[in-house]
């Protein structure tokens, strides 16, 4: 089961990430998204992050070109009739991936790996929107993707063995190191990460101490190269919050009840960096 031709959905932070590694890895690329001003943004992200490489002298610009080369924009989730392996980085919602990957399922290759990049949300649900849940898996990038090396390879209930053979190989190929997780709610990272920041939130909720404190307790205390707060602001409020009660519903355990001021500060839209305002104001 070989791997050529990949098509990355989602052209945000994340799917421009796993397009640009795929594609200095020597795979073929589609980035797809719903409009193509959202592909461009991908692919200028992906051009200014190669270029920063061609500055530092860790890339040539020959180089630089033969990868941007192999990154092609697609606005039509029929280009998945073409390639061997997709991987959804859509937004984190399930109603939302299901539906891609019913319709992926009648669109792409038999011999298709269908692979999710999601972070907290069940592979095995994922998987029953298709009539090939034996080829569909999780692959969890972490953020940002070109730098960090992790990432966490989810079985659903009926994943094929040479399916997670395939990924974990490709995961190799792009420089990263593959971690095997079983498929339970925000598998290994998210399942210890979040509860940590829920409950640095609730910290500051009750009123032990004040954001810089918390995070700098974290820092300098915890050697954590940012506190949990900060990490929260880049990560998404809402992003953070859609875990929280990933978790809370998938276990129905009130420890990872999210915090009110969670909640909070996502209804009023302070959802952290991409909004300009979260615990941090940003300009």
């Amino acid at each position: 089961m070989e791997v050529k031709k990949v098509m990355v959905i989602g052209a945000g932070q994340m799917g421009s990430g796993i397009a640009q590694v795929c594609a200095q890895a020597g795979y073929e690329v589609l980035l797809n998204d719903l409009k193509a001003e959202y592909i461009d943004r991908g692919l200028g992200v992906i051009k200014k992050n190669l270029s920063r490489q061609v500055s530092k002298e860790r890339m040539t610009e020959a180089e630089m070109e033969e990868v941007l080369r192999r990154l092609q924009p697609s606005d039509n989730l029929e280009d998945s009739g073409r390639v061997d392996l997709v991987i959804e980085a859509a937004v984190e919602n399930i109603e939302i991936k299901a539906d891609i990957f019913k319709r992926l399922d009648g669109i792409a290759p038999d011999h298709a790996i269908l692979a999710s990049n999601t972070s907290s949300l069940p592979i095995t649900e994922i998987a029953a929107a298709t009539k090939r849940p034996e080829k569909v898996i999780g692959m969890h990038f972490m953020n940002p993707v070109p730098v960090m090396k992790l990432v966490e390879i989810i079985r659903g209930l009926a994943t094929a063995d040479e399916v997670y053979t395939a990924i974990e190989e490709m995961t190799h190929k792009l420089g990263k190191v593959p971690v095997e997780v079983n498929d339970f709610p925000g598998f290994v990272s998210n399942r210890i990460l979040m509860p940590m920041i829920n409950e640095a939130i609730y910290t500051l909720y009750e009123g032990v101490a004040e954001k810089e404190a918390i995070d700098e307790v974290m820092k300098l205390g915890m050697n954590h190269p940012m506190g949990p707060l900060t990490l929260a602001d880049f990560i998404g409020l809402d992003t953070c919050l859609y875990i929280m009660e990933t978790l809370h519903e998938g276990f129905g355990d009130d420890k990872y009840r999210p915090c009110p001021l969670l909640r909070k500060y996502v209804k009023a839209g302070w959802l952290g960096k991409k909004s300009g305002r979260g615990f941090y104001q940003y300009s």
